[in-house]
């Protein structure tokens, strides 16, 4: 019997250990960026062309690498930073495993220049799809400097696969701030086809926040600092008032390492629990630094989770230090000691001798069940006739929109006919979240939100795939400040934007002004409508049937649709029955329930006929 299980080659198994760590560009630059700090860089800049696609250039003026270091710093599992097993468990450095550059070097093609500054010549190294082209000495400064070309030239089909240049740029740009803001005593910079997007200087963690998001942040960021006998917890939280639609700014490191970790962001959002509103996000720059044999960081190709000995621990801690710090610097009374002049004027123009406390007279005798009046102070007397007609006076000053049990039973008692003849109203509101209406078969309830935001998702996807909508011009233009991702993303989605109405225009890097907004919009939605559309966008970028139109449109129609407790005149109810009837799929709603259910008269019947 032939034997059929073989070796793959290096080039093949390089080939696919890059299709579990080089992903796209962006985890490229990721690796690169990475290996540049760990060499003990102080300046490291980042050269890319179209979106990583043709160019990835990292600059650093490291520790370099020796001809020999430079050719084995290729091969898989080739690294400096482990000798054993039991190293795994001590690693603090951010590049460990030896497969970045191995992987990379499969897929593209690559040229390094690199030279240890005790050493006067340094080594130039060619690789194509992981076949060593050519190694010879060189004229170089001090550090590295890796040029990655055509990624993924020798594997088209992965090629074919990359998002739009503007998606690529955004996901690099979110990798490099990553590593650019917790290593603040580096100085980065990054250029994007010749424009540049950072040039960041040496300083402090909050000067690196700033110089990333921009001078607003110098306001809204609160410190936060917790140190136990396990871990110490230390960066930045946003102030609550500044929390946003769009889940953003949130990031956590592990001993200067990004991590994503669900629990640990709930711990966060239980901190700001009542007060932040549900549906906003706060931002956050949150380092823990933890003895390495208490994580576990090897359980993800791009070591982007991790694993805590005890997270319920890390969890308390983590809360408790965000809740300190939300009550310390931001919560605190602020009393304001400039007396108004016009205060001091009143007070001046007061007696000097003071002023007497004012005085009541009562008298001790008086009884209230007895008639007349023996006391100085006493109550009027409401006569019997009168008194007996509470419900009336009740009911009088009842306000018209309450929601009390009397009122909504009243509103359900008026009579409804079905007749060609009858001028009763054809509809009517339960609780002002639901239309009700008479139909042959017994009582239609519609769930007015879930109906609202059908007929406005057909809207918006239509005039997207048609024609442009409508634009209100704004008489007061409102500027649109966001991180850099963020902004990305508004680049992204700008063409379909227009056509439903928003007129933006760049303001500096990564701001916008305002000048339109759809015709249905409020203006003083018109910022929050869009923050929820990039918050959107970003949940749901991942899915396998991902449409950007479907997204956008599902965007406005929630953003836009009318919210249960919402009063509705008998005109709008009607509008909105027709509205909905005019559908393609009138009786389910975007979240795959129902807008609408029919109460048979049956059922009715069943419900009062049955016994108490």
């Amino acid at each position: 019997m032939s034997n059929f299980i073989k070796l793959l080659p290096d080039s093949v198994a390089n080939q696919i250990a890059a299709g579990e760590v080089i992903q796209r560009p962006a985890s490229a630059v990721k690796e690169m960026l990475e290996n540049a700090v760990d060499a003990g860089a102080t300046e490291i800049v980042l050269l890319i062309k179209d979106a990583g696609k043709t160019l990835i250039q990292v600059i650093d003026n490291g520790c370099g690498m020796s001809a020999m270091d430079a050719r084995m710093c290729f091969e898989r599992h080739a690294t400096s930073k482990i000798s054993n097993a039991d190293d795994l468990f001590a690693i603090r450095t951010m590049g460990f495993r030896g497969e970045a550059l191995a992987s990379i070097a499969a897929i593209a093609q690559v040229e390094m220049k690199t030279r240890p500054i005790e050493d006067e010549l340094g080594s130039c190294l060619k690789i194509e799809g992981s076949k060593v082209i050519s190694q010879e000495p060189c004229q170089c400064s001090p550090g590295t400097n890796i040029l990655v070309k055509n990624l993924f030239f020798n594997v088209p089909a992965r090629r074919n696969f990359l998002k739009s240049n503007t998606a690529e740029t955004r996901h690099i740009i979110e990798e490099f701030i990553r590593v650019a803001v917790m290593h603040p005593t580096i100085a980065f910079s990054m250029t994007h086809n010749n424009k540049t997007v950072f040039k960041l200087t040496k300083g402090g963690l909050k000067a690196r926040i700033v110089g990333i998001y921009g001078n607003s942040y110098n306001q809204k960021l609160l410190p936060v600092e917790q140190k136990t006998e396990m871990l110490s917890i230390k960066g930045f939280i946003g102030k609550p008032e500044y929390a946003r639609k769009t889940r953003g700014e949130q990031y956590f490191f592990v001993n200067k390492r990004f991590i994503k970790h669900a629990y640990l962001h709930h711990a966060v959002a239980n901190a700001y629990s009542e007060l932040i509103p549900t549906d906003s996000f706060p931002s956050y720059f949150l380092n823990i630094d933890i003895d390495p044999k208490e994580i576990d960081i090897n359980i993800h190709p791009t070591k982007t989770e991790i694993n805590f000995r005890d997270a319920k621990y890390v969890y308390a801690v983590m809360q408790a230090a965000v809740k300190k710090s939300i009550g310390q610097y931001s919560l605190t009374p602020k009393i304001d000691f400039d007396v108004d002049p016009s205060i001091e004027m009143a007070l001046g123009s007061l007696p000097k001798e003071g002023v007497d406390q004012p005085k009541i007279t009562i008298n001790p005798d008086y009884n209230p069940f007895e008639g007349g009046d023996k006391g100085t102070v006493s109550p009027p007397r409401q006569p019997k006739e009168e008194a007996d007609k509470w419900q009336e006076l009740y009911k009088h000053h009842l306000p018209e929109d309450t929601d009390s049990t009397q009122a909504d039973h009243k509103e359900t008692e008026q009579p409804l006919e079905t007749g060609s003849g009858s001028t009763s109203s054809r509809f009517f509101q339960i609780q002002q979240t639901y239309i009700a209406s008479n139909v042959r078969s017994g009582l239609m309830v519609i769930d007015q939100h879930r109906a609202h935001e059908r007929v406005l998702y057909e809207y918006y996807l239509k005039k997207l795939k048609d024609s442009p909508q409508g634009s209100q011009q704004m008489l007061f233009p409102q500027n649109l400040r966001l991180s850099p991702g963020d902004a990305e993303i508004i680049r992204e989605l700008k063409e379909d934007l227009v056509k439903l109405g928003y007129i933006l225009e760049p303001l500096g890097k990564n701001g916008f002004v305002i000048n339109g907004i759809p015709a249905d919009l409020e203006e003083n939605n018109s910022v929050e409508v869009l923050e929820r559309i990039i918050e959107n966008h970003k949940k749901h970028l991942k899915d396998i049937n991902y449409d950007k139109n479907v997204n956008l449109a599902r965007s406005m129609a929630t953003n836009l649709a009318v919210k249960p407790g919402m009063k509705l005149r008998e005109e709008e109810m009607a509008e909105l029955f027709d509205s909905l009837f005019a559908c393609e799929a009138p009786e389910t709603a975007l979240d795959g329930k129902r807008t609408l259910a029919i109460v048979p008269l049956s059922d009715l019947e069943h419900f009062i006929n049955e016994k108490k």
